[in-house]
């Protein structure tokens, strides 16, 4: 669902980036709300010329895209424009180019830069850190996804720790997951790491004996491909997907695409997963609680717990949906409370279904060693079903167990109700 937002905002912030180059307006602000405000600004500069080699690009691409998925329009389309530019002198026609390219290998040797310089360079370099493993992770995360594919981060950071230092004593640019190259690639097919070989090949190629035409390839040209990139990583149908089966995770990955695009990369995926773990320490606190109760038929199925439900007279199945912690506690303890006070009969067994929960802290342990003492007072036997063996754990280690007694601790839920009938009434089931 992040992922989602994530490249969604990244398609976007793409898309507005390449709007200057491809109306022919001076744009070059990095964050999309001042683009947008320059496109505005400068308005006067639009040329028409730039605009239709554009929306001619533009078009060809997304057709190419619609109705000759394998056929390499973007590559024929570089290619071509490349030729008219040096043939029809496009830049003296107004239309800008690329310019020169610098060519050949780069030369291997290490930075040369003081200790003030490089104290200079560590805030940028730790942003760079963070920026690089956080857009890796997310765009690598949602193509596995994508294909249902697993991911290794570990190889992953291991992978761009070695291709940094490489780039680092190369003098080359930073590198990371980019979302658009790594959307580019999936557009043309690449599935292994076959194909990142071959694009390297290309660069080697080119780098040696192809950078003299590069000079002649119109901006416009290149910002419509990018351009066609960002448009196809927006994703309305996932996003439709999660709006239909859950409104707030549909309003978190909007919310992440905003921030994508108003704030930055960085700083929209660092807010999604805040917000993420907010949502899901919301849902800890304030967890699904059920009761099975009887149906239309006859047959127990779970509701939402509501004071005054019962499973059958005198027994109550109550399942609480999140592991016991100190900030959940006494809703759980309230909620049995209610249920057991307002319950259309005495409740003589409540059964404890701990299927959802694996830990239980020090401060919920001891709520929960006071409900045990004060259902007893009343008459009421508590019984745990579905125990796994890491609360058996966290039970035997806070005295739960003890209070719970041995004999009431159930792995299974259907032992635990099948004890509750076997017991007769008034009998401590710790005798059998």
């Amino acid at each position: 669902m992040v992922l989602i937002g994530f490249l969604t905002g990244v398609g976007f912030q793409v898309g507005i980036a390449m709007l200057g180059d491809m109306l022919g307006i001076d744009a070059p602000a990095h964050r999309s709300l001042l683009q947008i405000k320059e496109l505005f600004d400068n308005r006067w500069q639009f040329d028409v010329q730039t605009f239709g080699l554009s929306l001619f690009v533009v078009s060809a691409i997304l057709l190419g895209r619609r109705f000759a998925p394998r056929f390499p329009v973007a590559l024929v389309a570089v290619i071509g424009m490349i030729a008219a530019s040096a043939e029809f002198h496009f830049q003296a026609r107004g239309i800008a180019v690329i310019g020169e390219v610098p060519g050949g290998l780069p030369s291997i040797k290490l930075p040369q830069a003081s200790l003030k310089e490089i104290l200079a360079l560590l805030p940028v370099a730790g942003s760079c850190f963070v920026m690089i493993i956080a857009q890796s992770a997310a765009t690598s995360g949602a193509y596995a996804a994508r294909y249902r594919e697993s991911v290794d981060e570990n190889a992953d950071i291991l992978g761009i720790s070695a291709a940094n230092a490489a780039a680092a004593l190369s003098g080359a640019f930073v590198v990371n997951g980019s979302p658009t190259q790594t959307a580019m690639a999936d557009s043309a097919g690449a599935r292994s790491q076959l194909a990142q070989l071959v694009f390297a090949a290309v660069v080697l190629v080119v780098l040696l004996f192809l950078t003299a035409p590069l000079q002649y390839l119109p901006r416009c040209v290149l910002a419509s491909i990018v351009f066609t990139i960002a448009v196809g990583m927006v994703d309305v149908k996932g996003l439709r997907s999660i709006f239909r089966e859950s409104r707030g995770e549909f309003y978190l990955a909007v919310f992440t695409a905003a921030a994508v695009v108003f704030i930055g990369v960085e700083q929209g995926i660092l807010m999604a997963i805040v917000l993420s773990l907010i949502r899901h320490i919301k849902h800890s606190y304030k967890p699904h609680t059920l009761i099975l109760t009887p149906d239309q038929t006859g047959r127990w199925s779970p509701a939402p717990a509501s004071p005054g439900l019962e499973t059958a007279p005198g027994l109550i199945v109550y399942r609480f949906g999140a592991d016991l912690f100190y900030a959940n506690e006494e809703r759980f303890v309230s909620q049995v409370r209610a249920l057991v006070e307002r319950a259309p009969s005495k409740v003589q067994w409540l059964i404890v279904d701990a299927g959802a929960i694996t830990d239980l802290d020090y401060s919920a342990a001891q709520s929960i060693r006071v409900l045990l003492d004060d259902l007893r007072l009343q008459g009421t036997q508590v019984l745990f079903g579905r125990v796994s063996p890491y609360l058996r754990s966290d039970m035997d280690r806070h005295g739960v167990a003890a209070a719970v007694g041995e004999a009431r601790i159930f792995s299974k839920l259907h032992e635990a109700i099948a004890a509750t009938h076997e017991v007769p009434e008034g009998e401590n089931p710790e005798r059998r």
